[in-house]
């Protein structure tokens, strides 16, 4: 038999087979017989491979449930401390008080290393505060934080120098990553971290974004 008719022999085979997926099962001692390469060489059983096929994607599967179990519980971690940060600015009774409870949480419940709250209008009685700051009257409009006031949504990430600057200061390189949370026509928060990669651009805002609006709805009482 020339090696042409050799090669198109184990093609139909292999054809025949795919056709018969279940023929393996009717002569249980030919899978034990076959044997089937591996990457580094040697050769294994066909059950054998298959053993070690099904582990590796049984520990892939491991992995992912684990990293599943990990962010359900970061989430659930999340949602508690979110609707505990609710409650205490709901509990205040000065716009000060609300803006210095949130700069302490975001600080202690939320491991921010710098926190930088600024207000749309001057709120009396923490103007001295290294947290707090003021925003120009027309940061809607100009200003290096105008498309993040406007759109309303979260931002993290390693900011453009201008944003940076203007929010730390003196404490820029303190900073390294940043989320910034806008609290429309009122307010803007940012939490920074030494860490880089702490924040990063596409990461979750969901409770952020629910702490931006918690925010504003306890500001809005002492319109």
């Amino acid at each position: 038999m020339s090696d042409n008719e050799e090669r198109l022999g184990a093609h139909e085979v292999a054809v025949w087979l795919r056709r018969h997926p279940t023929f393996l099962q009717q002569f249980p001692d030919l899978a034990l017989t076959l044997v089937v390469p591996r990457d580094d060489g040697p050769t294994a059983s066909l059950a054998s491979y298959q053993l070690d096929v099904l582990r590796d994607k049984n520990r892939e599967l491991n992995r992912r449930l684990h990293e599943l179990a990990l962010n359900a519980q970061e989430n659930e971690r999340l949602a508690v401390r979110t609707h505990q940060l609710t409650l205490a600015l709901m509990k205040q009774t000065t716009a000060a008080d609300t803006l210095k409870v949130m700069a302490a949480i975001l600080a202690e419940d939320f491991h921010g290393d710098r926190i930088r709250i600024l207000t749309v209008d001057s709120i009396a009685g923490i103007e001295s505060a290294s947290w707090y700051g003021a925003l120009p009257a027309d940061s809607l409009e100009q200003g290096p934080f105008k498309d993040c006031m406007r759109e309303g949504d979260p931002l993290s990430g390693r900011l453009n120098a201008d944003k940076h600057a203007a929010l730390y200061g003196a404490y820029a390189d303190e900073v390294h990553s940043s989320i910034l949370i806008p609290v429309y026509g009122r307010a803007l928060v940012a939490v920074g971290s030494k860490d880089p990669n702490r924040f990063y651009p596409g990461m979750g805002t969901l409770f952020v974004r629910m702490m931006g609006e918690a925010l504003g709805t306890a500001l809005a009482r002492f319109d």
